[in-house]
């Protein structure tokens, strides 16, 4: 049986349900039925990674996003953390300096569990669902060190990925039909009987 893994860019993704007004609803994602509806039924997935930062600037997001890593942690995904980082723009005309955050390690992260696994032998196909062209220098590491082993793409809806397409065995095109048939229960009742109801707009019109 081909052992598929999945590892998923979080920010990536949200920021693709969160360019469209269309695609907001579909933000409540069930991440193992996705996984499941892109294998063949002769593949099994054996385990699914969630790479993301948490915006700690802002209570709310916080709120929400811990809201939907609770339930991807009661499905057994595995929920691996990065940071943001404050970084300052002068302005060339008023010299005022204004702050903006960057996400910063998730393209690491998943460098370094995508190799880890290929040589612990965890997977035989690594299907990676981002658009970051960061990525490229460890899947061609991977490739030519584990020959046997294959790495596919699945990009975001809505987002191109020229690069990291060529340096993967193949792509897998994320439609809406995908988002609309595989999302979590509203309210989501995890195994301790906890209720996790969908922020609003998470699964309606608009966020």
């Amino acid at each position: 049986m081909n052992r598929v893994i999945f590892l998923i860019d979080g920010f990536n993704l949200y920021h693709a349900l969160s360019y469209k007004s269309d695609y907001h609803k579909y933000k409540w994602l069930d991440l193992r039925k996705l996984a499941s509806c892109l294998v063949k039924k002769t593949d099994q997935v054996t385990e699914i990674y969630y790479f993301t930062a948490y915006a700690t600037w802002s209570r709310d997001k916080v709120n929400r996003h811990k809201l939907l890593t609770s339930a991807y942690k009661d499905l057994g995904i595995k929920v691996i953390t990065g940071v943001f980082r404050g970084k300052g723009r002068k302005c060339s005309i008023c010299h005022k300096t204004s702050w903006t955050y960057e996400e910063k390690r998730t393209d690491v992260n998943i460098a370094i569990e995508l190799f880890d696994l290929a040589m612990k032998d965890r997977f035989d196909t690594a299907i990676i669902v981002s658009g970051d062209s960061d990525l490229i220098p460890a899947i061609e590491r991977v490739k030519s060190n584990f020959g046997e082993k294959k790495v596919g793409l699945l990009i975001p809806i809505g987002r191109k990925a020229k690069e990291l397409t060529k340096a993967c065995d193949f792509r897998i095109k994320m439609k809406q039909m995908h988002l609309r048939t595989c999302q979590l229960d509203n309210p989501y009742l995890t195994k301790e009987g906890k209720k996790l109801i969908a922020p609003a707009g998470w699964t309606g019109s608009t966020d």
